[in-house]
């Protein structure tokens, strides 16, 4: 009998949750052409992630008076969030830099090892260990990893810094995840975007300020690639990233995220004429097959012991 009701509550909750895999499909479209989009701006990384927040948040700043939902917002959560966008502003500033430093695809694939590091917080920090599906699954999708890393490390004696930078930044982007999975609970999406996009955008204002950076942006092709990392990559992206976190866990979004390694990829090879090599299609599917195992368990890090 308990049997058959645990069916029916999985079967009643399943539908309810094909808005937040769809949601996460498009945030990893909407985010896949970020890469390509720094690399078409003549300006520098830390100043094209500041622009990259800036239009959004003057977007979102208005909505304020018109969403009806919104909840006061106390000192405690508006310091987590904060402390969230601080973290989302590294992982920019490096993310961007590293990709005018490395091939797209590369700067890409490293910056969204974020499930590594999801996962080694999750289970030290809040003392919940991914299950054995998940493992298994992220194990896959770092085979997959470096075989793409591999083509680019025989033209390179050393990793260089860019690819430095995009692991760093994974690392910080995972901050990020885990603050907002913890926040989502509480706050809606609306209401956590404005507040986050906001601190980013006065951190990356000060980090630019800081290391001597001009935010003095030329005309033409710049100008239309910021407006595409803040209306698309940023503003779009992020408002179905952010709603998927609301329902699914950080752990399953995180691996789900490494898709982008290989679609940025195929768009780099047609767009930045990048060659998408047989070692980057192995890898490809080696990831996406890795996503998809780990699709399989519902609740990675609240199942750790199945």
């Amino acid at each position: 009998m308990e049997a058959q009701e645990a069916i029916t509550i999985q079967d009643t909750l399943r539908p309810k949750r094909l808005p937040a895999y769809l949601a996460l499909v498009g945030g990893v479209v909407c985010i896949a052409w970020s890469a390509i989009f720094v690399r078409w701006t003549d300006i520098p990384g830390p100043a094209s992630a500041f622009y990259r927040m800036l239009f959004p948040a003057l977007i979102l700043l208005p909505t304020f008076f018109f969403d009806r939902r919104r909840d006061p917002v106390d000192w405690r959560t508006l310091g987590i969030i904060a402390f969230g966008g601080l973290f989302f502003s590294f992982d920019l500033a490096l993310y961007n830099t590293s990709i005018l430093r490395t091939s797209a695809a590369n700067a890409t694939l490293l910056g969204n090892n974020t499930p590594i590091f999801v996962g080694l917080l999750t289970w030290l920090v809040l003392r919940k260990p991914p299950a054995r599906a998940f493992w298994i699954g992220l194990l896959m999708a770092i085979v997959g990893a470096v075989v793409i890393l591999w083509a680019d490390l025989r033209h390179h004696a050393q990793i260089g810094i860019g690819d430095l930078m995009a692991l760093a930044a994974s690392a910080c982007f995972a901050v990020y995840l885990m603050v907002t999975e913890k926040i989502r609970g509480s706050t809606g999406t609306l209401s956590f975007l404005r507040l986050a996009m906001i601190a980013s955008t006065l951190a990356l204002l000060l980090l630019n300020w800081m290391m001597g950076i001009s935010l003095r942006m030329p005309h033409g092709r710049t100008l239309w690639a910021v407006l595409g990392l803040g209306l698309v990559s940023q503003l779009g992206g992020y408002l179905f990233l952010t709603y998927a976190l609301g329902h699914l866990p950080a752990t399953l979004t995180s691996i789900s995220l490494l898709t982008q390694g290989p679609l940025t990829a195929a768009m780099a090879a047609v767009l930045l004429n990048e060659p998408l090599t047989l070692a980057q299609i192995i890898g490809g599917i080696l990831v996406l097959a890795g996503v998809a195992l780990a699709h399989r368990q519902r609740h990675p890090e609240d199942e750790a012991n199945v």
